[in-house]
């Protein structure tokens, strides 16, 4: 299985994630979104999406990360991202792909770069437009999470929730977003980054980091 991505890609972060709390063994294969070769014509010729990630596995190229994942817990079924009960997996579904359309769509690093390009935007404004829309969904997701009373994570384990939030948590501590409003996806944070799936999947973590690793 080889791995296709960039170390601070929000999607990237996902799949290292979730790979590694299913105990999967693969090769990463860095892609630099700084000098675009996810837009190289040999890159393209395996994921016309031109993004990462891009997963290699059981003999296919398969881009778009929420579609790997769910084929990761379909090929890799233990241990699951998704619990038993059918409203619990609603709930996930509900908040993971609350994250994964409504911010991560329009907090990506070619939106950002669209709005400088062809707006203009200073620095100042994409930062406030990260912010608008950071705040636009973390707001009802800490809302859902205080109405449902969770622990640690939103259920027994962490699953698809806690894949796809972790990154997105991460990318608004760079971006300073103050984070104090929201004490249920904190606490998740912390509990996530006690476990070494997380930690090992982390941007600190990956070889193309430039600035190097710390202790996984």
């Amino acid at each position: 299985m080889k791995l296709h991505g960039y170390f601070r890609s929000s999607t990237s972060y996902r799949l290292r994630i979730a790979l590694n709390l299913k105990g999967l063994d693969y090769e990463y294969l860095p892609v630099n979104l700084v000098k675009a070769e996810q837009k190289d014509e040999g890159y393209l010729a395996h994921n016309p999406f031109g993004s990462v990630p891009l997963l290699e596995a059981d003999g296919r190229e398969r881009a778009q990360s929420m579609a790997q994942l769910e084929w990761l817990d379909e090929a890799y079924p233990q241990p699951p991202l998704l619990p038993a009960r059918i409203e619990d997996r609603f709930t996930v579904r509900e908040l993971a792909y609350a994250i994964a359309t409504e911010t991560h769509a329009v907090n990506n690093l070619p939106v950002l770069k669209y709005l400088a390009a062809e707006f203009g935007a200073s620095q100042d404004q994409v930062g406030a437009w990260y912010h608008h829309w950071l705040e636009r969904t973390f707001a009802p997701v800490e809302a859902r999470l205080a109405q449902i009373d969770t622990g640690d994570f939103v259920t027994e384990a962490p699953g698809l929730f806690e894949v796809v939030l972790l990154p997105q948590v991460y990318n608004a501590r760079r971006f300073d977003y103050d984070m104090a409003p929201y004490p249920h996806i904190s606490r998740i944070e912390a509990a996530c980054l006690t476990l070494p799936a997380f930690r090992r999947a982390h941007p600190d973590n990956q070889p193309d980091n430039p600035e190097g690793t710390r202790p996984a």
